[in-house]
């Protein structure tokens, strides 16, 4: 018994110099991927958020919601096509990727996390005119080199007004953001929540952005094994992705975390949600999990 009590004042011990360190500062969170998915998932996630501001902390989040999207687009007979990770979205795609981010996925993060007894309130980008997007082309491999192909209402931030974000942390609640945003005449823009998040990080200057998603990190498969890659710098990762080392779905995670840091963020942390209570874990212990990138 002695022991166990030992065991978990030492735990506690080590979390607490990064509870002084990050008191008071505000890190950024993008939930998404599969670990939306499991409702035991969800509820250490929303605990371990909870529990960050109790401790003095100003969580953000920022939330995906790709396989309810997917889900609904083929419950109305809507195939999914991605491009370099991001969804090729037309006008009814986009129509149904707001309602199902805004009006479904925002709400049930919402509620989940008031449940555990934080105060949370749920937004988009248009809201207070929060985010600001316009179109975003992407490059692909057309033979004889890259060219910018339009994959429709898939938006790049261009600005953010943390006005908004500011009111609610200083007061104590926490903003839950889904990935939407106003282009010029009020277009609504789908907007890669990967890069959402990084834009929020650095535009409010958070000391930390934490990229939950359903692998363990960046993985290198070269030479037949897989490795988890504790720790890469900015020219790493670039040279990862010329390589193809990194692909898919992690391209727009790796980049948005290159621009980040590039706007001022220090380091960013990419973690498996599948793992319980993985946010505790890389945010208030010495040798965290994932992948951390950093200048």
């Amino acid at each position: 018994m002695i022991s166990g009590w030992h065991q978990k004042a030492s735990v506690l011990m080590e979390a607490l110099p990064y509870i002084k360190k990050f008191y008071g500062k505000k890190i950024v969170i993008k939930y998404g991927g599969n670990a939306m998915v499991s409702q035991e998932y969800k509820d250490a996630i929303m605990q371990d958020i909870v529990l960050m501001k109790y401790v003095g902390m100003k969580p953000i989040v920022v939330h995906g919601g790709g396989p309810d999207i997917s889900s609904m687009l083929s419950r109305v007979g809507k195939k999914s096509d991605f491009v370099n990770g991001l969804r090729i979205t037309d006008e009814e795609t986009m129509e149904i990727a707001q309602m199902v981010l805004v009006g479904k996925v925002n709400k049930e993060i919402v509620t989940l996390m008031n449940k555990h007894g934080a105060r949370a309130v749920g937004l988009c980008g248009k809201d207070a005119g929060l985010i600001m997007a316009e179109k975003q082309l992407t490059e692909v491999d057309n033979g004889n080199g890259t060219e910018k192909m339009d994959i429709g209402l898939v938006g790049r931030v261009r600005e953010v007004d943390t006005c908004i974000l500011d009111v609610l942390t200083d007061n104590g609640f926490i903003p839950v953001i889904a990935p939407v945003g106003a282009g010029p005449g009020g277009q609504s823009y789908n907007i890669n929540a990967d890069y959402a998040a990084g834009a929020i990080a650095w535009a409010i200057k958070a000391d930390k952005l934490v990229l939950i998603t359903d692998v363990e990190g960046v993985m290198d498969s070269r030479n037949g094994q897989s490795r988890l890659l504790s720790s890469i710098n900015r020219e790493q990762a670039h040279r990862l992705i010329q390589e193809g080392v990194i692909t898919g779905g992690m391209i727009p995670k790796v980049t948005c975390c290159l621009e980040a840091l590039e706007k001022g963020v220090e380091r960013i942390h990419i973690i498996n949600g599948t793992v319980l209570h993985s946010l505790l874990l890389e945010i208030f212990t010495e040798s965290g999990i994932g992948t951390m990138i950093e200048k």
